[in-house]
């Protein structure tokens, strides 16, 4: 299905939301700084598929720690709990719009990146994380 490539988008926080974001999901563990909680405008909050803070500590948003950190991330998102809510964001974009939101100042190089990418190919037919 081509169109499922556009069905998961990424956003920073603070950017204002629009009409076709759909379903809009904060995908960062801590609250976007200096942001109000009803300025959002968001479905939900999932905490849960963020990186560790022990991961995210590690990364500091280095661009040169990038690959180590998608592969530690992945890593973490194999875990069941993880898979199990990446498979209702990938059934919800398989039926709209799904936006996720994240904070960070680097556009290419933060967890929603590495999440999209996920969900992109799961909606695709592809299964990632089951090579070691």
């Amino acid at each position: 299905m081509a169109s499922s490539h556009h069905r998961i988008r990424i956003k920073r926080a603070y950017e204002d939301p629009a009409p076709d974001d759909g379903y809009r999901v904060l995908v960062d563990r801590l609250w976007p700084r200096g942001l109000k909680r009803d300025g959002l405008r968001l479905d939900a909050w999932l905490k849960d598929l963020a990186p560790s803070p022990e991961l995210r500590r590690w990364f500091g948003h280095d661009p040169t720690r990038w690959q180590e950190f998608r592969r530690r991330y992945e890593v973490e998102l194999s875990r069941p709990e993880a898979r199990t809510l990446l498979d209702e964001l990938a059934e919800r974009a398989r039926l709209g719009p799904v936006t996720l939101i994240y904070a960070a100042r680097d556009e290419q190089h933060n967890g929603a990146v590495v999440l999209r990418d996920l969900l992109e190919e799961r909606l695709s037919g592809g299964m990632r994380g089951s090579r070691g």
